[in-house]
């Protein structure tokens, strides 16, 4: 299977992923910042906690060098590239459900890869 290829059948995975990934909702409140006791009224954010998503690969590999000479990958804290998740919204299941399965599509393919993410 070409780079190419590879790289389209890990985006799609993914995209199927964050589709039917079922975000847990959260809810959000003021509060006093000395008691914690709430001052206003509660909102439910259906698609949970906000955050972020990204796919690490090895950058000295001909599959690294190829993201990183196609744009797809860009340099990461700490070494290696990155993969960032392209989902326009702020969901960090829906990107994180995204980011494992394109990892595990890559993993199969014999390319390192891991999904690693962080809350906003």
């Amino acid at each position: 299977m070409s780079f190419h290829s590879l790289f389209a059948a890990a985006s799609e995975a993914g995209l199927n992923a964050a589709a039917n990934a079922v975000p847990a909702p959260m809810f959000v409140t003021a509060c006093n910042p000395l008691t914690g006791a709430p001052t206003g009224p509660s909102h439910r954010v259906d698609e949970g906690a906000c955050g972020f998503a990204w796919v690490k690969i090895k950058g000295n590999t001909p599959f690294g060098r190829f993201a990183k000479k196609m744009g797809y990958a860009k340099p990461a804290y700490g070494g290696g590239l990155m993969i960032w998740c392209p989902l326009m919204t702020q969901s960090i299941a829906r990107k994180e459900a995204w980011g494992h399965a394109f990892a595990k599509v890559l993993t199969e393919a014999g390319i390192y890869a891991y999904c690693d993410s962080r809350l906003d």
